[in-house]
């Protein structure tokens, strides 16, 4: 497997647990009768909004889908929806966290419109990933070139996700640490989620 793949793979599995986690906390709060930490849930999606929703969709926006697009013409609609699906997941992200902050600030009255943006938005994003694993990424590496991947995995490797076990970069550092180190488990080694 190339680096690539393992990267893109690595980053999907990374953030489907942590959309996933937040899904839990939500649940178990819910049931619980309690107000979720919005701290924490706030830094896991500044996370998903700044990490996968601005570099991970870009790596695979401007350097993956060229290299396909000029290698073969038979998923052009599909990596142009694909595309689509990046441009719309930063409007989505910013809903949600906009159904977040009115959730924090007026209470109760705004958990079921939190709760349904944030679940509509985990189906969006783990079908969004699955159809790139199961199309594109077997696609590429059917038809990319030793060159092309020796170049994608330049750039993938640069750019890294510290969720997905890579080192963080500096600026990323304090994040990785508070979202592991606040947020249950699986994604942190904070506390089980009880009360906010």
């Amino acid at each position: 497997m190339h680096e690539t793949i393992r990267i893109i793979r690595d980053e999907h599995a990374a953030l489907a647990a942590m959309l996933r986690s937040i899904l839990l906390l939500l649940a178990e709060h819910r049931r619980a009768r309690t107000m979720p930490n919005f701290e924490s849930l706030r830094a896991m999606l500044f996370y998903v909004d700044e990490f996968p929703e601005k570099r991970h969709h870009r790596k695979e926006s401007e350097l993956l889908f060229p290299k396909l697009r000029a290698r073969t013409p038979m998923s052009r609609e599909l990596l142009d929806r694909l595309d689509d699906d990046h441009e719309r997941g930063e409007r989505k992200i910013r809903n949600v966290e906009h159904a977040l902050l009115a959730f924090e600030m007026l209470g109760e009255s705004r958990r079921d419109e939190f709760e349904t943006a944030m679940e509509r938005y985990v189906d969006f994003y783990l079908a969004h990933m699955a159809l790139e694993e199961r199309e594109i990424l077997p696609l590429a590496e059917r038809v990319l070139t030793e060159e092309d991947w020796a170049n994608l995995d330049s750039s993938f490797r640069a750019n890294r996700d510290g969720l997905a076990g890579a080192e963080p970069e500096e600026e990323f550092r304090h994040l990785f640490t508070r979202i592991v180190n606040r947020v249950p488990a699986p994604i942190g080694l904070g506390p089980a989620a009880h009360a906010g």
